[in-house]
């Protein structure tokens, strides 16, 4: 899919290209291609002059290939942006091409973004830049508000984080913890303790994208301004991830103390029992020890009287062990 970005009247407008015949019709600040066709890489290639090579989306990529420029002043970016779904969460690689200096275009630069497929972000920017006119003004600041849109994205999803792990530790601080709800907390930590990193990782990186931005000397002293801006905003999010995962750590530790004093008490109830029945059998070992005379033969009441000692013998452990409050 071949998106280009416009601006009417200091709005962001959006237009859908389905022919090379369209993309002159209109001058671009930013070309958005979401999956490209060969053809559509072609149309790219042969109006703006930019070729696409196959592994510009690789994950494999070294990074000291993600942040550089060209001789001709071309930046390329390649960045990762992350996309919080409940069941999947995952990044995707953004690559991005700043062309600043396009003469087809008469412009002040063009922005390029190749992505496999649609980002929160890039809808998020959209959104607010059809709102408000006047939020971009060329293609650097489309790539400026993008990294500042990440940001906010990612404390928007660490909020969701502490509504899940309030929900967590609701279940676990309420006591006698069920091995079920156990396993439904863990569940739940393991996913949410995932996210909180994927997080980290997205700030790392979008920080390193900005401060790359700021180093190339491309950005003026308002755009300068706005990156150190976004710079404080990511580290605002490093201390909340920090404290994300030290509670983390402690739902976790709670849930698995709670897993094991239902094993203990298990473990209790076997030794209870295994304590009150060593009299009984003790009684019945010796009563079935070889007699010279089978001893029911010579009293009529001693398998009764066997059987009451066996159970008077386990029945004064029971007592005692309720009245030291071990069977509670």
């Amino acid at each position: 899919m071949l998106n280009i970005f416009t601006l009417a009247n200091g709005r962001l407008v959006q237009e859908e290209i389905d022919s090379l015949e369209e993309l002159s019709q209109f001058q671009p600040i930013w070309v958005d291609l979401e999956s490209p066709t060969l053809e559509e890489k072609r149309w790219v290639k042969q109006y703006y002059g930019l070729s696409i090579p196959e592994d510009v989306t690789d994950e494999d990529i070294e990074e000291s290939a993600r942040f550089y420029e060209e001789d001709n002043g071309d930046l390329h970016v390649r960045s990762d942006f992350l996309i919080a779904d409940a069941d999947d969460p995952r990044h995707v690689r953004v690559a991005f091409i700043l062309n600043q200096h396009n003469a087809e275009l008469k412009s002040r630069g063009v922005l390029f973004s190749i992505h496999d497929e649609d980002v929160p972000v890039f809808r998020l920017l959209r959104m607010r830049a059809r709102r408000a006119p006047g939020l971009i003004e060329d293609a650097k600041e489309v790539l400026l508000k993008l990294f500042d849109a990440d940001a906010e994205y990612s404390a928007d999803t660490l909020e969701g984080v502490y509504d899940e792990l309030e929900k967590a530790g609701t279940l676990v601080l309420k006591g006698n913890v069920s091995d079920e709800t156990a396993g439904e907390v863990l569940g739940l930590i393991a996913r949410q303790e995932d996210l909180n990193g994927r997080i980290r990782r997205n700030a790392m990186d979008t920080r390193r994208a900005v401060s790359f931005m700021m180093r190339s000397r491309m950005l003026n002293a308002e755009q300068f301004e706005e990156a150190r801006q976004i710079l404080r905003d990511i580290e605002s999010l490093d201390s909340h991830t920090a404290f994300l995962f030290d509670k983390i750590n402690f739902l976790m530790d709670a849930t698995v103390g709670f897993i094991n004093i239902n094993q203990n008490k298990i473990i209790k109830i076997f030794s209870v029992a295994s304590v009150a029945l060593l009299p009984p059998t003790l009684i019945a070992s010796i009563y079935g020890m070889n007699f010279k005379f089978m001893p029911e033969l010579d009293w009529s009441m001693g398998y009764p009287y066997a059987l009451g000692l066996m159970a008077a013998s386990a029945l004064v452990p029971m007592l005692y062990f309720r009245r030291r409050g071990w069977l509670k």
